[in-house]
């Protein structure tokens, strides 16, 4: 008990793991990242990481909820700000789509989704909410844009899906680097569905 009780009092802040994590993510992949490498750069043993964390399941999941949690608040910031529904879906899409080729985010959404197989239900209720908080907003935004005659008549909840599982598909290939579906081709064709199918004069889809 002595020995855990000096592990709390010396470990780093939760944030700081999570942050050196996903560091680790981005400047040398996901396979870098083993429990021992992640306590050198926190000035933790990988005895005390698995105390903390369990497993590097759950480390990879509450990094992507960390994660997560700030893609949010920017998402928040976007999309309640004072502009056209239009623009703000674009800048939904901006968010979604990764930055490029070993996108940490999008690596470690991918290994998560990986494991996901063999998860227990309270992982996959998490991951359920982070999907959900995405589709959440972006139902919200829809609606209002519908309301607003800004956009046309749609199922927000069904159009939302099908966005998103557009976006998904789409954003692997980046994340992955499938030639010829880089970040810019990638958000042209983003553009060009939601101009085609939410346009007041275009064919309906939702």
């Amino acid at each position: 008990m002595a020995g855990a009780a000096r592990a709390r009092k010396n470990a780093p802040p939760r944030e700081e793991v999570l942050a050196a994590a996903m560091d680790m993510i981005a400047e040398r992949g996901l396979e870098k990242l083993t429990m021992a490498g992640l306590g050198r750069e926190v000035g933790m043993s990988s005895g005390h990481l698995l105390y903390y964390f369990h497993s590097k399941d759950e480390l990879l999941l509450q990094t992507l909820e960390w994660s997560e949690s700030r893609l949010g608040a920017e998402r928040g910031r976007l999309l309640t700000r004072a502009a056209p529904v239009r623009e703000r879906l674009d800048a939904f899409v901006d968010l979604y789509v990764p930055d490029g080729h070993h996108d940490p985010h999008w690596t470690l959404w991918l290994e998560v989704w990986n494991r996901s197989q063999n998860a227990d239900d309270d992982a996959r209720d998490r991951q359920a909410a982070i999907e959900g908080a995405w589709h959440r907003d972006l139902v919200a935004l829809l609606a209002e844009g519908i309301s607003r005659g800004e956009i046309r008549p749609v199922d927000p909840d069904r159009y939302a899906t099908r966005l998103r599982a557009l976006l998904d598909g789409l954003s692997i290939h980046v994340a992955i680097g499938l030639r010829g579906t880089g970040r810019a081709q990638v958000l042209g064709h983003a553009r060009e569905f939601l101009d085609q199918t939410l346009a007041r004069t275009g064919p309906a889809d939702g």
